[in-house]
């Protein structure tokens, strides 16, 4: 029971950890090819990691943030954030293009959403939302704006929504085929 649970926290710590390292990789560099070719690798580790359920691991100590607190869902009347859809198709853009798509959110809850951030998986993209608290019925946006210059290739994004919701994370997904950018030639005659 024991190694079981000291498995769960492990794995779990594991994966904050490629999360961590993910991220950081995201924002160092943007957009080198070679960053987001093991980008995809550590993204299929992790999946990995999370399946691989019937190894069990040596004893090991709990650290400090095995004996954090997990999250637990809060009492009380809590909103719902029920976006019409979190995946979105770009189609095919020209690089150089800034293109932008409005996901629709809708409370469906029993308390006011308050969206906190939202969060890019890229500098390449920029996210806005709703300030405002969104009434119990009432409707909000997170809008994501895409940057295709320099992304030449099949781009995968993310937007990660944070709320008063539970669970807290919504994940927002896009993508895009981005064509390169004509080569000129000079000027014409």
């Amino acid at each position: 029971m024991l190694l079981d649970i000291n498995f769960k926290r492990m794995k779990r710590i594991v994966s904050l950890s490629l999360v961590v390292l993910f991220n950081t990789i995201l924002l160092i560099s943007c957009k080198d090819r070679a960053a987001e070719k093991r980008i995809a690798e550590l993204e299929s580790r992790l999946a990995q990691l999370e399946t691989n359920k019937g190894t069990t691991p040596a004893t090991t100590t709990p650290t400090p943030s095995q004996n954090a607190v997990p999250d637990v869902k809060p009492e009380g009347p809590l909103p719902v954030a029920a976006f019409e859809q979190v995946d979105h198709d770009f189609g095919t853009v020209g690089e150089g293009q800034k293109v932008t798509y409005t996901y629709k959110v809708k409370n469906t809850g029993e308390a006011p959403l308050i969206i906190q951030s939202a969060q890019p998986s890229c500098g390449c993209t920029v996210p806005t939302f709703s300030q405002e608290p969104i009434p119990v019925g009432g409707a909000g946006f997170v809008t994501a704006e895409f940057d295709t210059n320099g992304k030449q290739g099949v781009n995968n994004k993310t937007i990660t929504v944070t709320a008063n919701t539970w669970p807290k994370t919504t994940t927002l997904r896009f993508k895009a085929m981005v064509t390169p950018k004509a080569e000129s030639k000079g000027p014409t005659k």
